[in-house]
Formats: structure tokens, sequence, C-alpha cells
């Protein structure tokens, strides 16, 4: 029975993507920063653990306490909207923490068993935003694409492992915290000189006619990612996402 290690279970992509996992069978530990089991179906397959992707020592305390795993997915993330001119540097760097520097520290403690057992996937989930650009998400963007490119290089060097990396890149997903969780962290939103621009993107995101992203099709493209060898480095998820990758194929 192969076993998946999951961040950001608590809520949105990663409690879907736990649920999917272990409806087919595998073991799963599902990680949050406070531990909540009853968000999760009772199992004798499930592990709920403590991860705060931010703390390398928590980071340490968690990947000993998994043991032996098949597939990491870096899901665990954040995002603000902000216009770049005015989003506090404090912020990017909360932003980039969390995004980029927890994946990144996440994947290095796991990669010695992987390469060790000469097995192995590593799933990060990014965003479809890294594709297309968009305003007010700047710093949140940013914080994808250093993602995918870590990715997209950290692949190369582990194919002689027998192990393989891949990006799922999700499009906009009205069912989730991601938003609400941002809200504390946006900025300049009321800046007289973005008011206009502010105004008409957030308008854009309330178009319940444009396509969006539901947390299971999520969990199916990292489902894929894990279980499929044969499948692509960037796995769009959502009609949004696949959208935009049909744009600029």
């Amino acid at each position: 029975m192969k076993t998946v290690l999951i961040t950001g279970c608590s809520s949105g992509f990663g409690l879907e993507i736990a649920r999917y996992f272990l409806a087919r069978d595998w073991q799963v530990v599902a990680t949050m920063r406070t531990p909540r089991a009853d968000v999760l179906p009772p199992s004798e397959r499930l592990r709920v653990l403590a991860l705060d992707v931010t703390d390398p020592e928590s980071i340490r305390k968690a990947v000993e306490a998994a043991g032996p795993i098949d597939v990491l997915v870096n899901n665990a993330g954040f995002g603000a909207a902000s216009p770049a001119e005015l989003v506090p540097i404090a912020t990017v760097r909360e932003i980039f923490e969390t995004n980029t520097f927890g994946t990144i520290a996440l994947t290095q403690a796991v990669l010695p068993q992987f390469r060790q057992r000469k097995t192995g996937v590593v799933v990060n989930v990014t965003s479809s935003v890294t594709l297309k650009a968009l305003p007010l998400i700047a710093a949140y963007r940013a914080s994808k694409a250093a993602v995918n490119a870590f990715t997209e290089s950290m692949a190369l060097e582990l194919e002689q492992f027998g192990v393989r990396a891949r990006l799922v890149l999700p499009g906009r997903a009205p069912d989730t915290r991601f938003a609400e969780n941002a809200h504390a962290h946006m900025h300049g939103l009321e800046h007289e000189a973005y008011a206009g621009l502010v105004k008409d993107i957030f308008a854009r995101f309330q178009d319940t006619s444009t396509p969006v992203t539901q947390a299971q099709d999520v969990a199916r493209a990292v489902w894929r990612a894990a279980t499929d060898p044969s499948s692509p480095m960037h796995i769009p998820a959502g009609a949004d996402a696949e959208a935009w990758a049909a744009e600029v194929r």
C-alpha cells in the first residue's frame, strides 16, 4: 500500500486531495498547521500531523513522524491581491516563505529517502496564473513561478534516481478558503491611482459565467501526476486553467 504526504489539508485543494487518495486505498498523511482529524473521513489509513512549512523544526518532526512515503504533494500556500507598488515587502516575504521556501524546504527533507530507494514522486501545486499575467497578484505569481522553475530543473536532476517531479496548475477556485485567507494580506486596493483597475478585476472575479476550477479538478490532476509516469510536467487543473494552457501552447 502506497503512502502520500500532503500539505495544507485543513480545507480547499489539500482537503479534497486527501479525500481523493483515501478513497483509492492509499495511506494518507494529511498535514496542517493546526491538526483537525474531523475534517476527513475516519480511516485506519489516515494520519493527521502538524506541519508549518515555514518552520524547519516542524518540517523535521513531520517528516520523521510520517516515515517512508511514496509521494509528496506540496499544496500549502496563500496569496493576496495588491498593486505591486503598494504591497509591503514584509508581505512579499511572507508569501515567499510559505509558497516558495516552504515548498523547497519540505522537498529537500523528503528527497533523500526517494533518492536512496530510487523511487518517489514530488507533486508541486502552483497556479495557472504562472501561464498568463494578471494584475494585482505580482508577488503571488512570482512565488509560484519560482516553484515552477525549481521543479523543472529538479526533475532533470532526479531522473537518474527514478524519481519524478510534476507541477499541477489550478485555475480560479470559488469554493476554497484561499480568498478568505488572503484578505488579511491585501494592501493598497483603495488607492486612488489603482481604484479603477481594482474595481474591474474584482468584477471579473465575481463573474459566474466564466469557467472556474473545482477542488476535485485539482485532486484528479494531482492523482494523475502521482500515478501516471507518462503525465506531462505541467498539468492544468480546471476548465479555466486548461483554456489558458491552450492559449500559450
